[in-house]
């Protein structure tokens, strides 16, 4: 695998592209929480204590609806993995290929959510369907991030990020974790876009914008990091991203 982006996808780029895929992240699960019941579908950690209290009958999360969400995200991470390290042995753009299977994906979920009300109480068979189709997408996405490898920005998770941050600040003054590299701007904006994904998918939805509506603009935002991705790699060799 190849771990740099290389002269036409600087590092730069390619970490402000994985920025912009982060800010999705929080849209997403603002929907995900919001509109499709207790549930994540890219922050699985979540998922998995959900799963535990649901099966004690604690908490408002669905067993169900996490279990579905946790094997739907297991399967787009087994999906990514294959497809993308198929590609990449063609000698394919493979990095293109993911965030263009992501869009689709996510816009089949936002067309499946068409007229889907919020869930209130236990979710409906539509809903779940909606539950499975954006973890999928974002299964394969935790893979295309991890293949990326941009330091700090796994694009569906801050929690080592915010670690990370704290103890290499000039506070935790720890120079294992990056003080002194000028890594914790990088990481704060990591953070930042996390949160400011959050804000606007909730303000969206607070607005009165469907489900469908923020799915299908998390999908054209991808579209886009995948349209830049070919641009400004187009001139790189075929082995590359």
């Amino acid at each position: 695998m190849e771990t740099k982006p290389g002269p036409d996808l600087t590092y730069t780029t390619l970490t402000s592209l994985m920025e912009a895929l982060t800010l999705t992240t929080g849209m997403v699960e603002a929907v995900s929480l919001l509109a499709l019941g207790s549930v994540f579908t890219a922050m699985q950690t979540g998922n998995v204590l959900f799963f535990g209290f649901a099966l004690v009958g604690e908490g408002s999360a669905s067993a169900v609806t996490t279990s579905v969400s946790l094997g739907s995200f297991a399967a787009g991470a087994l999906l990514g993995a294959r497809l993308e390290s198929a590609m990449e042995a063609r000698k394919r753009r493979w990095l293109v290929l993911a965030l263009i299977m992501e869009s689709g994906l996510l816009a089949v979920a936002a067309f499946t959510a068409w007229g889907l009300v919020r869930a209130d109480g236990a979710p409906s068979a539509r809903h779940i369907a909606v539950v499975a189709l954006v973890a999928l997408a974002m299964g394969m996405r935790n893979v295309t991030a991890m293949r990326a490898h941009v330091p700090d920005l796994p694009t569906t998770l801050v929690t080592r990020t915010i670690a990370a941050l704290v103890s290499g600040s000039p506070l935790g003054h720890d120079t294992a974790l990056g003080y002194g590299s000028g890594a914790s701007a990088r990481r704060g904006v990591a953070v930042l876009a996390m949160f400011t994904g959050g804000i606007l998918g909730a303000w969206l939805l607070h607005l009165h914008w469907s489900p469908t509506g923020v799915l299908l603009l998390v999908a054209a935002v991808v579209l886009a990091v995948a349209a830049a991705v070919a641009i400004t790699s187009r001139h790189r060799p075929p082995t590359t991203m």
